[in-house]
Parts: structure tokens; C-alpha cells; sequence
């Protein structure tokens, strides 16, 4: 049975990495003043002037339903089942536009991830691994299902005006981040953004604060995958030499495939410049068996 991985540009994975887990993935949309584009065409730098320029955030709209329907049936042209990760559920109307088009459909089976960004990618991954071992498509959906719950997506923000503008926190909130030089940890939990730790000072002390009170709470990785995932670019060296240290972190702690990706133009509009998250499956080791 030849079975199609798919999933929304919200999985935030680069060309290299979408080729070698052969993930086919679906825009979402920005809407950048008068301008309607795929968000897979935008980066984040472009959103980020665009917000410094206009003072607004830049609209994101989910996929609808004619568009999955189209997608589904493109994939079915060539494999026996498709399986579907969405954002969230919580986060957007995709994953019910989703079912809704995979209704009128046979073998497609769609997934609410509860998750945003490279979380999605941790259950892709692992479900590709799946497939590659020769599960059936149930099989696979329902073991992937059981991962879900501990996957481990959190973020340190350096600032908080995007969750602001975005609705996502209060004015006294954003005033106190402001005055104190807070950069708040969010993390992903049944499907929403939550806060989490507080952290203070500069960029990089904040950030490797986080890191450390990440892998201090969720102490039981499974080692295979984890994703470094950040919004600015990488090529900006403060945030380079900001990565690859939080990398080199995460080699020393044992993992063993440590992905570096840069999170696509929707996240972006929701989370800001210079945010940064570690990403991994809080189960322990997972041998496909």
C-alpha cells in the first residue's frame, strides 16, 4: 500500500527536509495589504518589516475545503491513502476544512496534531518511519495518535507585541514584559499557547535559560528527533551563533538528529522576530518495532 504524508505550511520544514521524509504540504495564505500570496513564498523577514512599517500584523488565512478536496485528490492519483497532519485544531479551521474534504474521499485519514510548527513534524516523521517499517494506514494513524500528547513544542520570545497584536495577551502584560526585559516561554499544550517560565536579560542568556528549564521539565526525550526551530533569519550571525549553540547543546544531551529550520511567514506573524524553540517527542526511546 503506497500512502501519502501530507500536511499544512504550518509543519515548518525546508525543501530538504519535506524531500526526505516525502511530505506534500498545502499553503496557507497572508494577506500583506493589498497583497494575497502563499505563505510558502514569504519569509519571515518580510512579515517583520511589513509589521515595522505598517504597525498591523499581516492576515493569515487557513485552507479551505475546495483546496484540501484538490489536494487530496492529486495525491490519491498516485498512492493508495493519504494521512493528513493539521494545525491544531484549537489554532485554525483547517483540520475541520480538512475533514470536511477528506468526507467524499476513500483512505484519507486526517489527524489533529494539537500542535503548531515543527511539532506537527515530530508525528510526520515518525509516521513516515512507520510507513517505511510496512504498517497499514489505521495502524499507523492510531500509533501516532498515542504519541501525540507527549510531544514537547515550546518557544522563547524576545518580545511579546506580536501575542499583543495578535490578541494573544493584555496591554499590562505586554507594559510589565516591556519595563522588566521579560522574554516569556511559550508552550504548546492540548492544542494551545500557554505561558509558561519567565525568563530575563539579553537574547542569548534568556534563550539558554529556556533551553535548560525545557530539557529540566520534559526529561525524557526520545533521542531520535529534535528540531531547533526559529523565526528570523539564519543568516542574521547573532541568530546563527545563537543556533548552533542551542545545537550543540542538544548533540551533548544525546540526541542524535538535531534539525535546524526556520519557521515559515504564518508562524511568523503570530510569534515575532527572534523567537526561538526546541522542539522533541517527551516519551523516551521509541524503536519502531
Amino acid at each position: 500500500m503506497k500512502i501519502a504524508l501530507s500536511a499544512e505550511s504550518t509543519i515548518d520544514l525546508q525543501d530538504d527536509l519535506l524531500e526526505k521524509y516525502d511530505i506534500h504540504t498545502i499553503s496557507y495564505t497572508l494577506v500583506l495589504g493589498d497583497k494575497t500570496i502563499p505563505d510558502e513564498e514569504v519569509k519571515g523577514e518580510e512579515i517583520f518589516a511589513y509589521t515595522a512599517k505598517t504597525g498591523i500584523l499581516a492576515k493569515t488565512t487557513a485552507v479551505n475545503v475546495a483546496e484540501f478536496e484538490r489536494h487530496f485528490r492529486k495525491l490519491l492519483e498516485s498512492h493508495d491513502a493519504v494521512i493528513h497532519f493539521s494545525l491544531s485544531k484549537t489554532l485554525s479551521s483547517s483540520y475541520n476544512n480538512a475533514c470536511l474534504a477528506a468526507k467524499g474521499l476513500k483512505n484519507v485519514y486526517v489527524i489533529d496534531s494539537a500542535e503548531l510548527s515543527t511539532g506537527i513534524a515530530l508525528e510526520a516523521i515518525y509516521a513516515r518511519k512507520l510507513i517505511d517499517a510496512g504498517k497499514k494506514a489505521d495502524e499507523i494513524v492510531g500509533l501516532v495518535k498515542r504519541r501525540i500528547p507527549s510531544v514537547q513544542a515550546s518557544f522563547s520570545l524576545e518580545h511579546v507585541d506580536y501575542l499583543y497584536k495578535g490578541g494573544r495577551c493584555n496591554a499590562m502584560a505586554l507594559l510589565g514584559a516591556n519595563i522588566l526585559n521579560i522574554k516569556p516561554e511559550i508552550i504548546v499544550k492540548n492544542g494551545v499557547m500557554v505561558a509558561g517560565k519567565k525568563d530575563r536579560g539579553p537574547m542569548e542568556k534568556a534563550t539558554m535559560s529556556y533551553v535548560e528549564n525545557t530539557l529540566a521539565e520534559f526529561s525524557n526525550p526520545d533521542p531520535e528527533e529534535v528540531f531547533v526551530t526559529f523565526s528570523s533569519s539564519y543568516e542574521l550571525p547573532e541568530i546563527k551563533a545563537l543556533v548552533d549553540k542551542v545545537a550543540s547543546v542538544l548533540r551533548a544531551r544525546g540526541f542524535k538528529n538535531v534539525h535546524i529550520t526556520q519557521a515559515n511567514a504564518t508562524v511568523c506573524c503570530h510569534c515575532g522576530p527572534h523567537t526561538l524553540g526546541i522542539l522533541y517527542i517527551n516519551d523516551g526511546p521509541h524503536p519502531i518495532v
